[in-house]
């Protein structure tokens, strides 16, 4: 017996290995899950799993690169091989890219965003599925951002890649809802102390910003909690 709310289930999260990513992973940890680590660093990984292990948690890190061809297939396949199900699914990784105007946007740049934060997420989706619907209760969460709704000047590259994100999870949602147990939502973290945040407002302190476990503990939260199909939430704070 536990009293951890999430005990014996599975969990995935990408863009592990720092950032929101990184704390929502120690977050369902906490709360009883395995957690699968994704990102392209092993090391950062590794360090998120040694914290998971230190708290009582329990973690397995899969470093990988999400834009190379066939890594989520064979991402996909491990996984299955261990386990039957997948019960949560953290769609976080993604990339700013540069911030410009819409005539300055270099073509192999947008091509490089728009692979990791559209078409790899079509395609963890598209391998996750079948253990997604084996889940009893699939949450797919996917991380976005306000440009995705709200335009902004200079912002199009980033906004334009998040907005068809939003529309990939959405949709999917949609689908599954009559015919699986998965359900989709979108969460907008807001002003968060991250990497990309510092990129984005080089000038900004830091410390004016919540930190990342802020988020990771609501995600935690409306996991546990619940929630249906069509959901977004913003996490001010």
């Amino acid at each position: 017996m536990t009293d951890k709310p999430l005990a014996n289930q599975t969990a995935l999260v990408t863009g592990a290995s720092r950032g929101i990513g990184a704390a929502t992973a120690k977050a369902l940890a906490a709360a009883g899950a395995h957690v699968v680590l994704t990102a392209r660093t092993t090391g950062g990984l590794e360090e998120v799993e040694e914290a998971i292990y230190r708290s009582g948690g329990t973690a397995t890190i899969a470093p990988v690169n999400l834009t190379e061809n066939d890594s989520i297939a064979r991402l996909a396949t491990a996984l299955s091989g261990r386990w039957a199900a997948l019960d949560i699914m953290v769609l976080n990784a993604a990339t700013l890219g540069t911030l410009g105007a819409i005539p300055a946007i270099d073509p192999k740049e947008l091509a490089k965003i728009l692979t990791l934060n559209v078409s790899a997420q079509v395609a963890l989706l598209t391998a996750f599925d079948p253990m997604l619907r084996k889940s009893a209760n699939a949450r797919v969460i996917g991380l976005t951002s306000s440009v995705a709704r709200n335009h902004r000047a200079y912002w199009g590259e980033y906004g334009a890649s998040k907005a068809a994100f939003e529309s990939i999870i959405a949709s999917y949602g949609m689908e599954m809802a009559n015919i699986s147990a998965i359900r989709t939502v979108l969460v907008d973290p807001g002003a968060t102390r991250t990497a990309m945040r510092a990129r984005a407002y080089p000038g900004e302190d830091p410390m004016s910003v919540k930190e990342p476990a802020v988020v990771a503990d609501r995600i935690v939260q409306l996991v546990i909690e619940g929630f249906e199909t069509g959901r977004v939430e913003r996490i001010e704070g």
